[in-house]
């Protein structure tokens, strides 16, 4: 039971390590660690979905706690229910990007408070396994509740287009993103809007939901430049993220991302705290400073940073991931509203994304690397050992950092390896740091 119960959620393989005994006891557990008494729960439409749903509710309801069923949603119209609805708390049936054998839950309390590593998973998976459950004298009911459209129709009210007519290509994959594009349907006015494997089918017949593999935005690159074409937008399975691709069919890395939104949100929130992940290139910082916010870094992870959200009262943080989160969204994840909003800076720059992007490419950047380590403490002890006259951070792994360079290595939650990112002031000098960091890990 161990690895489904992860930093961030549950998630595993159905029904080998997910299953409906599980959801049931999941369900009853919740009600407990939470003392909810009316939640709402949405669900992706993988094949294994509509059980998993029935069996979790029988465990929400028989602890006497009130379901509204939001039916069929992506992850982020689960989260604004989270903070629209009367609920002490909403659950998300969904295993994000992962394979179609794969499904899980996401877990919240009221106003998109996650539960996670450090903020209940942990209890609520010592109760699953205790299975020592009281069943009150009142069973919970069920009832209905659309939040779809409440959800498309407040998203699509940011848009601020003006005159501007914008061809945009966008890939669901197959996945939960095609149910928010109505969003950008709504806009039919200034948006000329290509999309492609728009069919719901999340056995994922095309390509892996996951636009952080850049070989997932093979076809969307091609796409863009066969119609020529302003932007690509890619979702993730459950659509809680976004990837881009500029009018050249180049992919936008993620971090450059955050600073552009950053930059449009800062237009009219001058003052306003901004949160960055520690992975980012340091032009994030750069450009919510120079754009009159105030940079805080965070480590990664939904949890994490929806809770730092709260705590700082922060309107906008991003994550190298392409998870993007906004206060108008209770802290959490809307990628369609991060599209809205690099629509609207495209239309008021008159500038094309690469133009943009171009502007954020401050540094040199490694690109996350992923290294097999047989034991990832020992290994970061060594690199620690190794760069100690460096800036040492350890908000989430280690962060070293030198005047004219830095690097990250994180250990994974899930698999034995180091997650390392570099950037160097200069390409040469990534090059040197990058042979000289890899070279100590793989002497491991």
């Amino acid at each position: 039971m161990e690895s489904v119960f992860r930093a961030y959620d549950i998630r595993g393989k159905y029904p080998d390590e997910i299953n409906e005994d599980l959801f049931y006891k999941v369900g009853r557990a919740f009600v407990i660690h939470t003392n909810a008494k009316r939640v709402a729960v949405g669900r992706g439409e993988r094949t294994s979905s509509p059980q998993l749903f029935k069996s979790l509710v029988e465990g929400i309801t028989d602890q006497g706690c009130d379901v509204i069923d939001l039916g069929i949603t992506t992850t982020p119209m689960v989260y604004y229910a989270s903070g629209k609805l009367d609920v002490d708390g909403a659950l998300s049936i969904t295993a994000s990007h992962n394979t179609a054998e794969y499904n899980g839950l996401k877990l919240n309390h009221r106003n998109a408070i996650p539960i996670g590593e450090g903020s209940g998973l942990r209890k609520i998976q010592k109760l699953v396994e205790e299975n020592n459950f009281q069943t009150p004298e009142k069973k919970g009911v069920v009832t209905q509740h659309n939040i779809k459209d409440d959800y498309i129709k407040h998203f699509s009210s940011f848009a601020d287009l003006g005159d501007t007519h914008i061809k945009a290509v966008v890939d669901p994959a197959n996945g939960m993103g095609i149910i928010e594009l109505p969003i950008l349907q709504n806009l039919s006015k200034n948006i000329d809007l290509i999309t492609i494997y728009d069919k719901l089918d999340m056995s994922f017949p095309n390509h892996e939901a996951n636009p952080i593999k850049t070989e997932t935005l093979d076809e969307l690159r091609r796409t863009v430049m066969k119609e020529n074409a302003d932007v690509g937008i890619a979702f993730d399975g459950d659509a809680d993220r976004v990837g881009f691709v500029d009018e050249k069919g180049d992919i936008v890395p993620m971090d450059y991302i955050t600073a552009l939104l950053a930059k449009e949100i800062l237009k009219n929130n001058e003052g306003a705290t901004i949160l960055y992940d520690l992975r980012s290139t340091n032009a994030v910082k750069e450009i919510i400073e120079e754009s009159g916010g105030i940079a805080k870094e965070s480590r990664v992870g939904h949890a994490f940073i929806k809770r730092r959200m709260h705590e700082e009262n922060a309107l906008f943080a991003g994550e190298l991931s392409g998870h993007y989160y906004f206060k108008e969204n209770f802290t959490a994840e809307s990628a369609s509203y991060a599209v809205i909003l690099l629509l609207n800076l495209l239309a008021k720059t008159k500038k094309p994304l690469s133009e943009l992007a171009k502007e954020v490419k401050r540094y040199a950047q490694s690109g996350e690397i992923n290294r097999l380590v047989s034991d990832k403490k020992e290994s970061i002890d060594i690199i620690k050992k190794t760069y100690k006259d460096g800036a040492l951070s350890e908000l989430d792994g280690i962060k070293i950092t030198y005047p004219d360079w830095w690097f990250s290595v994180r250990a994974s939650n899930t698999e034995p390896y180091l997650r390392i990112n570099i950037e160097a002031n200069t390409k040469e000098l990534l090059s040197l740091k990058q042979a000289e960091l890899l070279h100590i890990v793989q002497g491991e």
